[in-house]
């Protein structure tokens, strides 16, 4: 069967594709997309972490049938025009010394930019409750929570910048 997903606003035409498959396995697998991690396939890690319909979910738990008529952003797609630039979260990641092995980082990514959207100046409590599905073993979240931290002030002075530039 064929069908068409659009992953990170663009379609992509699945060949000889099976509804039933995880839209896990569809990204990593079928449209070469290695961002989103395969590690527990039980939604408990947070590795998996896309958005869908600007809804955090772990891939590993979602059909591909069920992205049908979705936008569907993986980490690769949250960098805008240039896949090489890295966004802010990710910067902040790396100024905070927040990435170790580097698994969980991609899941990390995705829910920060959606706890980013949703609360522009999180406080610690709310980092912490937006980032409990991802787990990860390394670095014991202090460098982690900086970073969101650090992501938040970073995107504050962007839009302060941005607003300054308008008016």
């Amino acid at each position: 069967m064929s069908y068409r997903l659009r992953v990170n606003g663009t379609p992509q035409e699945l060949e000889d594709g099976w509804l039933g498959e995880s839209l896990l396995f569809v990204l990593r697998e079928r449209l070469g997309l290695p961002g989103s991690k395969n590690a527990c396939e039980q939604g408990e890690c947070g590795s998996c972490s896309v958005l869908v319909d600007g809804r955090l979910l772990c891939s590993c738990l979602v059909l591909a049938a069920s992205a049908l008529g979705c936008e569907v952003t993986t980490v690769e797609g949250l960098g805008g025009p240039d896949p090489t630039a890295l966004t802010d979260v990710q910067r902040a990641l790396v100024e905070a010394g927040a990435i170790q092995c580097g698994f969980c980082t991609p899941g990390l990514v995705v829910a920060v930019h959606d706890l980013l959207e949703r609360v522009p100046e999180p406080g610690d409590w709310e980092i912490r409750e937006a980032i409990s599905g991802n787990l990860c073993r390394c670095t014991g979240y202090g460098r982690i929570l900086d970073a969101v931290q650090r992501a938040a002030r970073l995107r504050s002075a962007a839009r302060r910048t941005s607003s300054a530039g308008a008016g």
